[in-house]
């Protein structure tokens, strides 16, 4: 192939390359979908749910307290609900949520919690399923640091008779 040729056949790609790159930089630093896995989110979320996770939400704005969040737990990504901020004195009686003694409403459905005391340390986060009977979460695996929050997530984007903002 002479050079002439190659040079023509490079320029006919490369707007596809731009593309491929964009979107590879784009999925991994930016946005990505995710699947929810079992049903530890129910009835928020739902298995199979496909969503987006926002991987730069945290790096400009503070994890906040009920937000839905990709945690990566070593073996797998789970999406859970941010309960316990870092410091914070978690309690649940009651099925009732108490932060450092004083009660906070939630003002989205979950099943019953069990009563349990915990102290998040600094720097973590305490995370939980809304579905409380079945769920893997810092009731189990404990706190989570803030590292290991990989972003928020709170659109579902298919099926399509689910899509829209989750809180």
């Amino acid at each position: 192939m002479d050079k002439e040729k190659f040079i023509n056949v490079f320029k006919e790609l490369l707007p596809y390359l731009i593309t491929i790159v964009v979107i590879l930089l784009f999925k991994q630093f930016l946005y990505c979908p995710v699947r929810v896995n079992g049903s530890s989110m129910y009835s928020t979320l739902k298995e199979n749910d496909i969503m987006i996770l926002d991987r730069i939400k945290y790096k400009f704005d503070d994890i906040k307290r009920f937000d839905i969040v990709v945690v990566d737990a070593e073996d797998e990504l789970l999406i859970k609900r941010v309960i316990g901020l870092p410091g914070e004195k978690i309690e649940y009686k009651n099925n009732k949520l108490y932060v450092n003694g004083k009660f906070i409403k939630e003002e989205f459905k979950h099943k019953k919690t069990e009563d349990f005391t915990y102290k998040v340390p600094k720097g973590e986060y305490f995370v939980m399923g809304d579905n409380r009977t079945n769920s893997l979460d810092s009731r189990i695996l404990g706190s989570f640091k803030s590292k290991k929050i990989l972003g928020k997530t709170n659109y579902t984007i298919f099926p399509f008779s689910r899509f829209g903002k989750k809180d």
